[in-house]
């Protein structure tokens, strides 16, 4: 029986864990940190040995294959120790694709995946579809291959799981867009971080598509130097398109095929100019998945925004807080400036990724009236906006930076949680931080 050791305990880790063990391997699992009791307690129920607080690297080198977890970067001294070794490691969705034969629609890019991820499972939802939401979205791609049974999955997928996939093949692949990000884990080097958002289309053969941003220059610049054997299905707003979906006047037109289709704007259930490129994805992708145009448009209509994501909280004295939580990077913050139509309290912040702030500055300048810093080192921030943002504050908690926005906010404003920086240096990460302003909120 070989071995397999997983490496990390959280959703992904375990997720990889069980399903080695319904597979039959002898896997163990270890994780650098605390494993939280919710997963310890899943692994004791599948008798699967683990330890945290430590690697041992005896048990590890041992192993025959690794699965790593998204979050362990390969700068790691074990990762470092299994590449000398000559250790195998892949990503948990590589290792769970083996043991899957559903249809996969698999997506990537910058910004606007999570939100196109699940405007595409709601559709294959309304079109009453047996489908699974995974990969960094929703339960482990893994534990649901291993418990359960999908004809469809809908996979969001980092750039973090698409470095340890070398097999593994989608049959709808989508990039959103790519700006920079993470540029922290690829040595600071943007081609480096391009290479692998597009590990996604390695493997696609003739009978499978590819959908993608032609309005994005870097995906464009990238693409014209590789081929694929793929069927092409761009999405522009503008640029009218032979195949895929572009922006006519009010209306998205949508073209698959031989057959032709159109979609009003006042219709979305999602505003703003970057959901407009998402609905045009996922419109592509369930046209592709053989979904009617009548289902596509109705869904569309009926999608609830999702958390975290420009979502609206509660609206205080006349002062809309929003909880853009997900916006980790320059780019989603650019967005999500961009739709606000109220003058913006604007709370920023956290660990830095490598951004260039001076994208944002004439939109700072246009729609911010205040700046919350909301992070341990605000330095970068107040450098890139101080000359053109007349107040700005500091703050260490969610809390703070609720009431100093509030005593900042008149009645016509908004508040905006749009941090464009990673949750750690204060929080566990994007959801804690979300949820912490949003009852920092409520407790106005």
């Amino acid at each position: 029986m070989s071995r397999i050791v997983v490496l990390g305990g959280a959703e992904s880790g375990v997720g990889a864990a069980v399903l080695a063990k319904v597979k039959g391997f002898d896997v163990f699992l270890s994780d650098y940190g605390t494993i939280k009791p919710e997963y310890a307690a899943m692994l004791d129920r599948w008798q699967i040995p683990y330890e945290q607080g430590g690697h041992t690297e005896e048990k590890i080198l041992s192993a025959g294959e690794v699965v790593k977890s998204p979050g362990i970067p390969n700068s790691a001294p074990i990762v470092k120790k299994l590449d000398a070794a000559g250790i195998h490691v892949i990503s948990e969705i590589e290792f769970a694709a083996r043991y899957d034969s559903a249809k996969k629609i698999c997506i990537t890019g910058s910004n606007g995946k999570t939100t196109t991820t699940s405007l595409i499972y709601y559709l294959l939802q309304q079109a009453g579809l047996n489908v699974g939401l995974g990969g960094n979205i929703g339960k482990s791609y893994a534990l649901q291959v291993a418990t359960e049974k999908h004809d469809y999955y809908v996979l969001e997928i980092s750039s973090f799981q698409l470095d340890g996939c070398f097999d593994f093949r989608p049959d709808i692949a989508i990039i959103t867009n790519i700006t920079p990000d993470h540029l922290d884990r690829y040595d600071y080097n943007m081609e480096n971080y391009v290479r692998a958002k597009f590990r996604i289309i390695r493997n696609l053969s003739r009978e499978d598509c590819f959908i993608f941003d032609s309005d994005d220059q870097i995906t464009i610049e990238h693409l014209d130097r590789i081929v694929t054997q793929a069927r092409m299905l761009p999405f522009s707003q503008e640029n009218k398109l032979a195949q895929g979906a572009y922006l006519e006047g009010e209306k998205i037109v949508m073209k698959y095929k031989e057959d032709e289709t159109e979609i009003y704007l006042k219709e979305l259930a999602l505003g703003g100019r970057h959901n407009v490129y998402n609905s045009m994805a996922a419109a592509l992708a369930a046209k592709a998945a053989g979904i009617s145009n009548s289902v596509i448009r109705d869904s569309l209509k009926s999608f609830q925004p999702i958390e975290h994501r420009l979502e609206p909280v509660l609206s205080v004295k006349d002062v809309l807080y929003i909880n853009d939580s997900k916006a980790t990077n320059v780019d989603a913050a650019w967005y999500a400036l961009e739709c606000q139509t109220r003058p913006v309290v604007w709370i920023v912040g956290g660990t830095d990724k490598g951004n260039d702030y001076s994208v944002l500055r004439e939109l700072v300048k246009e729609k911010v009236k205040a700046i919350v810093c909301l992070g341990v080192d605000n330095a970068k921030i107040h450098e890139a906006f101080g000359d053109i943002v007349p107040t700005m504050v500091d703050t260490r908690s969610a809390d703070d930076a609720v009431k100093q926005s509030a005593k900042l906010a008149t009645a016509g404003d908004v508040v905006l949680l749009s941090p464009c920086c990673a949750s750690f240096d204060l929080f566990t990460c994007y959801e804690d931080r979300g949820e912490k302003f949003k009852d920092a909120v409520r407790n106005l």
